[in-house]
């Protein structure tokens, strides 16, 4: 693309990890969460999804833009695990257990931070609420820089059937700048003891950060593809350190320009490309046979809080724990960030329900349209009006539908049209982000602070 247009556009949107974003959600309570809950039982697509959110990190990060805490003493960790039990349990007791769990998923911070033991028996007790479907998903991710080779072992008695290996970068001068531990033990030893509990792997990679260029970034996607885990994501770094203070560090590091970042993204991809992956979305690369590239093919592709995933296991997301976000048909609900007041509110028996959003007929047309964008790269109306039982009109009145601005980028080569088709153009996917904000209503007049497409 042209330098002008790539200017044009690179301006911050929504990453749309969720209709509406995050920096939406307005005051909710516990009342209004568990309403959601009882009526997520009569959704279109109601499997179960867990969510648990382990806060911990044994070294923050500089680059870290999640919800993460400095390592607790054992006896909080303890209090902590004991209280995401408790939650569990509150929130089960308002879902219908006939219907299925289709994935669990631990994030953080460092959901390995905290002992292994412990993830067995969450995992123990999640499994033991509802049946699953067949062939569940059950995702970790893992940091590698405080994992043995036993640690690795333990791991694969734990359930798991996808790992996440946040790598991040190679190359020990970046990790070191970023405060970011390399790997105790050799990626491929690990992915070795993984895949032989019949489990996939991912490789996850940040890029845009200090010390990174196009060619050392080339060298640590080569050195990544040629161990070829199951899927490999490139993670586009999201400076915003009015946010997330720490980031500051980095500024003083020095971070790579915008072109170079640019860059270090159209490199990763065609060494990936190459190597035999399948670009999904954004930020990810999987082989042809995974079930992601399969439904991208199929128009089916779907995406949470946790990430990409398909129609098969999309679900009605539960979250636990400090600052998660639960993902109904109906709205969204958060807890609040304080470990302690979190611990105390769920020994009384209440749920730590802070913020939260409730959804609008429009809202869910909305966040159907920008989410089969996002994902599939394309959206046909009619198939859409179709799925949600309404007219093509009415989905287009629902996004405040400006057939000038999508003109407009279809003139810039963002995307191509035809009367039922808006679909993205090769050279404009990493500006899809943008196509969607055109169709959001709440972009018209947002005060909200984003990250840039590059």
């Amino acid at each position: 693309m042209r330098p002008d247009i790539i200017q044009k556009y690179n301006r911050p949107v929504p990453r749309y990890t969720s209709y509406p974003p995050a920096n939406y959600f307005a005051p909710c309570s516990e009342a209004d969460y568990l309403t959601m809950c009882e009526l997520s039982d009569n959704a279109r697509q109601n499997n179960i999804s867990f969510y648990l959110h382990i806060p911990f990190c044994r070294h923050l990060c500089h680059y870290c833009g999640c919800n993460s805490y400095p390592m607790a003493k054992p006896e909080m960790v303890k209090a902590y695990v004991e209280a995401l039990h408790r939650e569990i349990d509150l929130v089960a007791s308002h879902i219908s257990n006939d219907r299925k769990i289709s994935q669990i998923h631990y994030g953080g911070g460092s959901p390995t931070s905290i002992p292994i033991s412990m993830i067995r028996e969450l995992n123990e007790h999640l499994l033991s609420i509802a049946p699953t479907i067949d062939r569940p998903e059950i995702a970790i991710e893992c940091h590698p820089g405080y994992l043995t080779a036993n640690d690795w072992q333990q791991l694969t008695e734990c359930g798991f059937t996808r790992y996440s290996l946040g790598i991040q970068d190679l190359k020990t001068d970046v990790l070191k700048t970023v405060n970011r531990r390399p790997s105790m033990v050799d990626i491929s030893e690990i992915l070795q003891i993984l895949r032989s509990s019949g489990a996939t792997v991912n490789f996850d990679f940040i890029y845009g950060l200090p010390l990174q260029s196009a060619d050392s970034f080339r060298q640590t996607i080569e050195q990544a593809a040629s161990l070829h885990p199951d899927r490999l994501v490139t993670f586009s770094y999201a400076h915003l350190p009015r946010l997330f203070p720490r980031q500051q560090i980095l500024d003083k590091a020095g971070l790579p320009s915008d072109s170079e970042k640019k860059l270090m993204y159209e490199v990763a991809s065609q060494v990936l490309v190459a190597a035999g992956y399948k670009p999904i979305g954004l930020d990810h690369f999987v082989l042809p046979e995974d079930e992601l590239a399969v439904a991208l093919d199929k128009g089916q592709l779907h995406r949470n809080f946790q990430g990409y995933c398909t129609r098969r296991t999309t679900a009605q997301v539960y979250a636990f724990g400090v600052t998660a976000i639960s993902q109904l048909d109906d709205g969204y609900a958060q807890n609040g960030r304080n470990i302690s007041e979190y611990i105390d509110t769920i020994n009384n028996g209440r749920l730590y329900i802070q913020r939260g959003y409730r959804l609008t007929e429009q809202e869910k047309m909305v966040r159907e349209v920008i989410e089969t964008l996002m994902c599939n790269y394309s959206l046909r109306w009619n198939d859409l009006a179709s799925r949600m039982g309404v007219s093509v009109e009415e989905i287009r009145n629902a996004c405040q539908y400006d057939e000038a601005i999508i003109d407009e980028m279809a003139t810039d080569g963002l995307l191509s049209l035809d009367a039922d088709q808006i679909m993205m153009n090769s050279d404009g996917r990493p500006f899809v982000r943008c196509v969607a904000a055109a169709l959001d209503p709440l972009m018209k007049n947002s005060d909200k602070q984003f990250s840039r497409p590059i």
